[in-house]
């Protein structure tokens, strides 16, 4: 009898569940219900270390009938929904939709090229993004769905980049709390990885990552077209992929732990000595604070073998140490102490893209509009830039 009611609660879970023949019938709320449920299952059983376990629910998720329905649901009401790969297809009708959640499995799965374009940088140099297809989005969505729960239990307590619930503003109000007292560590080591998106090691994303290393493998060695040309990837992860910020994430996390264990509070000369060392993360970029310049030249080095295991490197360039009181800029803020107080403000490089972005909109497309249109498009502008 019990061995009947598991084979049945076990099938209710799976794919082969009853659902919906159309797609305004299934029921949404309900599918993110039993999402939730067992992302929660996952992150408990990861929490206790039970690997198994992990593999197990996470094998169930991405089998789920609930589970494809909200990730085609994702793909197809988000910005990119209008975006088409390298095969030129939209799930924009109900039926293809439908079709689509039953496309979404794991034998026969083949991923396709990324369509890759070119968007300017703030430093006038050029960002390649790598558009998947929508049945590559929306595979990359059902998996992270069941990474996320790993990722977001094992990941650094001061990593905010790319987060849920997790924003620029709490970053910089980690920083605030570890910079402005009388006694807090006056050096700082701005940190930034070269080309971290790009030299990101597959094979240690292969052995580290809790996921499916089949389908995985399918996305890193995809490659990109350019130009209508093929071209083959053997390092990094393409930007613009659904999976990719949280894969980058997933490889740098570690960093503020292994920062932690080593500097920890000691005696020196039968003195109690902290060496004040916080690092606070986002993406790629991050900040080491430290009492000494040296204790940061010490975790400089550390960091460059950390990093090295991974495929990645500091840039000597944008890797600099500096006084508190000299300042440095980060997420588009100025962080220095003035005569002992500290002061957050935006950074110059920041005012200076906020007025040519009004100058373009008042001069270069508001010449023709009218005054209440004009004011209609600097009000998101300027309440953005408030807030």
């Amino acid at each position: 009898m019990k061995k009947q009611q598991r084979s049945k609660a076990k099938a209710e879970c799976t794919s082969s569940a009853k659902h919906s023949n159309t797609w305004k019938e299934i029921d949404f709320s309900k599918c993110e219900y039993k999402v939730r449920k067992l992302q929660i299952r996952i992150a408990k059983a990861q929490k206790k270390k039970r690997y198994n376990k992990v593999r197990a629910l996470q094998h169930l998720l991405v089998t789920s009938y609930e589970a494809k329905a909200f990730a085609v649901r994702k793909v197809t009401s988000n910005k990119g929904k209008r975006t088409v790969g390298v095969d030129h297809v939209l799930w924009d009708t109900d039926v293809g939709k439908v079709n689509a959640v039953c496309s979404l499995k794991r034998r026969g799965y083949r991923a396709l090229p990324l369509k890759r374009v070119n968007i300017p940088k703030k430093n006038g140099k050029m960002r390649p993004l790598g558009g998947p297809t929508m049945r590559d989005r929306a595979m990359q969505t059902l998996y992270l769905m069941a990474l996320e729960p790993v990722t977001e239990t094992t990941a650094d307590a001061n990593s905010y980049g790319f987060r849920k619930f997790r924003s620029t503003a709490d970053a910089i109000d980690a920083l605030h709390r570890w910079l402005s007292r009388n006694c807090s560590p006056q050096w700082i080591l701005e940190g930034d990885i070269k080309g971290c998106f790009d030299h990101i090691s597959h094979e240690w994303l292969l052995d580290n990552v809790r996921i499916d290393k089949h389908i995985l493998g399918k996305w890193l060695k995809s490659g990109v077209v350019f130009n209508k040309l093929l071209q083959p990837v053997v390092e990094g992860i393409p930007q613009g992929g659904i999976i990719s910020l949280t894969l980058a994430n997933a490889a740098l996390d570690g960093m503020e732990r292994i920062l932690k264990e080593k500097n920890k509070v000691s005696y020196i000369d039968g003195r109690l000595y902290h060496p004040k060392v916080n690092c606070v993360r986002y993406a790629d970029d991050f900040i080491v604070t430290a009492d000494k310049r040296k204790t940061l030249e010490d975790i400089k080095h550390m960091l460059t073998g950390f990093l090295e295991k991974r495929g990645l490197m500091l840039s000597e360039e944008k890797t600099l140490i500096t006084h508190i009181s000299e300042g440095f800029d980060f997420l588009g803020f100025n962080v220095r102490k003035y005569n002992g107080t500290l002061i957050i403000k935006p950074s110059k490089k920041s005012q200076k893209r906020f007025t040519v972005k009004l100058h373009e909109i008042i001069l270069a497309k508001g010449k023709a509009l009218s005054q209440q249109e004009l004011i209609g498009k600097l009000n998101p502008i300027i309440q953005g830039w408030g807030n």
